[in-house]
């Protein structure tokens, strides 16, 4: 009989087979679930390969809960309880268990907080930073245009082919969480941006060995290769720095800010769902802001009583 390690691992490819799930979702449920294996393993006093199925209870649960919560935010307990909810559904299904160990058992309260935003001054400042008499800047300044414009997911801009690109009728095919793909529009500056940075990667390259690079992908690093996630987030700290931008700006607080000056702009709530890929409108409404000045001009117009 198969023991819970080898349930776990069984588990995983079943959600990169069957659900397609991306590296990073099944890297994040490999750590979340490596803990609770060797959270279960202290506790049961056994060695991880040792452990049976029937050690994942409800008391192995709440107790493995009330450990996160000493040492861990409430998103982050709440994620992993999450794993672990996944894995119980999965020994349910292959009738490995006869209970689902995690009934009844909640994930803690976690406070609304809402994403750093920028106005459009402030947006307009950081899109300047870039110096364009460089491959670099030329590069980062399409990145920066890119991700304001359509609205994207750092992975998604890092993941963009120049295949994904209809410069003729404006639109970008974008791989999103899951691996899903959605089309959305993109702007003219934006587009410029990329003619501009296209033109210029053989400088940006120069150094790069013909088989490096990659002749795919939209944003290289100088040895040809697809730029990172991580050196994306280092960009942008430079260009806030560079821009005097006081607040701590990631690049999600583009993708933020898109959402946000759309529905100012008057924009429909679930037109900007589909556009920023979200699969519940209620995620949406936690990444966009309307100040309270904007709701009482709102309200003082259209109310008949007000």
């Amino acid at each position: 009989m198969a023991n819970l390690a080898e349930h776990v691992e069984s588990f995983l490819r079943s959600l990169e087979i069957e659900e397609n799930a991306s590296p990073n979702t099944l890297r994040g449920y490999r750590s979340d679930l490596k803990q609770l294996l060797a959270f279960a393993g202290r506790r049961v006093g056994c060695d991880v390969a040792d452990i049976e199925c029937a050690s994942l209870d409800q008391s192995l649960v709440r107790a493995f809960l009330v450990e996160l919560l000493r040492h861990a935010s409430a998103s982050s307990t709440a994620r992993k309880l999450s794993a672990v909810k996944k894995l119980s559904r999965h020994l349910l299904r292959l009738g490995v268990l006869a209970a689902d160990p995690t009934a009844g058992v909640a994930a803690p309260k976690q406070d609304k907080k809402l994403p750093n935003h920028l106005t459009v001054d402030d947006v307009f400042r950081l899109l300047e930073a870039p110096d364009l008499s460089t491959a670099i800047g030329l590069r980062d300044r399409a990145i920066l245009e890119v991700v304001y414009s359509a609205g994207l997911r750092v992975s998604e801009v890092v993941g963009l082919n120049w295949a994904d690109i209809d410069e003729g009728i404006e639109l970008l095919r974008v791989r999103g969480k899951g691996r899903k793909e959605r089309v959305v529009p993109i702007g003219r500056a934006a587009l410029e941006a990329l003619t501009a940075y296209r033109a210029h990667i053989g400088d940006l390259c120069r150094d790069a060995k013909p088989a490096a690079l990659d002749q795919r992908a939209v944003f290289l690093n100088s040895r040809g290769g697809r730029l990172t996630v991580r050196s994306v987030a280092r960009a942008v700290d430079r260009y806030t720095v560079s821009s005097g931008l006081s607040a701590k700006i990631s690049p999600h607080a583009l993708r933020h800010s898109f959402a946000t000056h759309l529905l100012g702009a008057g924009a429909d709530l679930r037109a900007i769902q589909e556009l920023l890929g979200h699969a519940s409108l209620s995620t949406t409404q936690k990444y966009t802001h309307v100040n309270l000045d904007q709701l009482m001009e709102v309200y003082d117009k259209a109310h008949p009583r007000a």
